[in-house]
């Protein structure tokens, strides 16, 4: 019912803005002028300064297909609307970006326009990268344009009418698109104001961490109480946390170079790409980051930290091999889920005698999330770990649908005071058409 009414509520909408977005798109948005790249030059310090923004921004891990070459395009991009593969931005004069001029180039950052003015949909986020300065879009530029080029075409995007229609999108950007520079918070120092300015621009956090409207755009107001990316959950940050242990400056550090908290775990799906670009990336830009977001999560009291960890930890099975957790179970569902998280789980997950072992899982998103999408994910699909923590790798756990959701389900019961995840079977067998099983 709830898909039935968003699907009416997007085509009201484009009924009503259609007309006077097509008139809009067929006006205002001129092709620009094709260049010759080696007319080019760009000074080495300003390429280096791009080649760590274009790390912030994460570029190549959206441009960038399983097994293709850097930033020729042709990954796919879910989105409630249909699939959009993301384009060939290497320096090709005939599939990539190589005849377009910085006009251009910061058109597209800016106001989601190609060299032809032709809109972008807005899964490439310039609605964040809007708020990039001047001097950090030129720097952006010059690194795309000194890289190799890759003759690639783009792959037509699997979208139906009428999102397949582009002149709606100016009626999208119309209601959504907020151009307005980015401010300095005067409670900030200069460092947590970077931090937040390279959060809201480039590095574009509010994407995943922020709900979304019926249209696809971040509601307003609502910036980082959590989103979703590419079928995972992406937890809500800094006020908005849920984490039973507080996050603190070094957690926000450990996480964003390394890939990995101690108290909050480690990241995966599209996170694991960010962890990686953030690990080769300028240490102050990723540290100001961090500091940002301290900056802005309440302080939690000592006592009250240890003792959410110590009660996650009296949670943790025990560390001999074959022990079972001394507890009174009578439902067969949680019955058959302890068993399950015994015979495949509990050699890994149990209690930490070593910095190696994993995290509690009851200090985790996966476990406490109003959903059981990344717990689900995590075990269908392991975890690649992120390069700062290469050796904290979990494979995927074979298991039948029956025994996956039996194992959530205990998982959540055992570790959680959270109230019970409702229609597990249907976020499985979602996973499973996601997957193409």
């Amino acid at each position: 019912m709830r898909r039935l009414v968003r699907v009416i509520a997007v085509l009201l909408f484009v009924g009503v803005v259609a007309g006077g977005a097509a008139l809009y798109w067929a006006t205002s948005n001129p092709e620009l002028e094709p260049i010759e790249l080696a007319s080019l030059t760009f000074a080495d310090e300003e390429i280096e300064r791009g080649e760590l923004l274009a790390l912030v921004g994460d570029c190549s891990a959206c441009h960038t297909a399983p097994g293709g070459e850097e930033n020729a395009g042709g990954l796919a991009l879910p989105t409630p609307f249909g699939t959009i593969y993301s384009t060939n931005i290497t320096p090709d004069p005939d599939t990539g970006i190589g005849r377009w001029s910085y006009e251009a180039f910061a058109r597209a950052m800016r106001q989601g326009l190609d060299r032809e003015g032709n809109h972008l949909y807005p899964a490439f986020p310039y609605d964040n990268f809007v708020k990039t300065r001047e001097e950090d879009l030129r720097a952006i530029y010059a690194y795309l344009m000194t890289r190799p080029a890759v003759a690639a075409e783009d792959q037509q995007n699997e979208l139906p009418f009428p999102f397949s229609f582009r002149p709606v999108l100016a009626g999208w950007k119309l209601l959504f698109l907020d151009d307005s520079p980015f401010v300095p918070d005067p409670a900030l120092d200069d460092e947590q104001n970077h931090g937040a300015y390279l959060a809201a621009s480039l590095g574009h956090c509010g994407a995943c961490h922020s709900p979304r409207n019926a249209f696809g755009a971040v509601i307003g107001g609502r910036d980082y109480e959590g989103g979703e990316a590419e079928g995972w959950a992406a937890p809500p940050l800094g006020p908005h946390s849920i984490s039973p242990v507080g996050w603190t400056l070094d957690d926000y550090a450990d996480y964003l170079f390394d890939g990995w908290s101690e108290f909050h775990g480690i990241a995966g799906g599209p996170m694991t790409a960010v962890a990686d670009h953030l690990y080769y990336a300028d240490e102050d830009d990723v540290f100001a980051m961090a500091a940002w977001l301290d900056a802005i999560t309440p302080a939690q009291d000592d006592a009250e930290r240890e003792a959410a960890i110590a009660a996650a930890e009296e949670l943790d099975w025990p560390a001999v091999e074959g022990t079972m957790f001394d507890e009174e179970i009578t439902d067969p569902a949680l019955i058959e889920g302890r068993d399950v998280f015994a015979a495949r789980c509990a050699r890994c997950h149990k209690e930490r005698i070593g910095p190696s072992q994993p995290y509690s899982l009851g200090l985790g998103y996966a476990a406490l999330a109003p959903t059981p999408r990344n717990l689900i994910n995590a075990v269908r699909e392991g975890i690649v770990p992120p390069f700062g923590v290469a050796e904290r790798k979990m494979e995927a756990v074979a298991m039948s649908d029956e025994q996956l959701a039996a194992l959530v389900a205990y998982v959540r019961w055992h570790f959680t005071d959270e109230p019970a995840w409702q229609s597990i079977e249907d976020a499985i067998s979602d996973h499973g058409a996601e997957a193409g099983r």
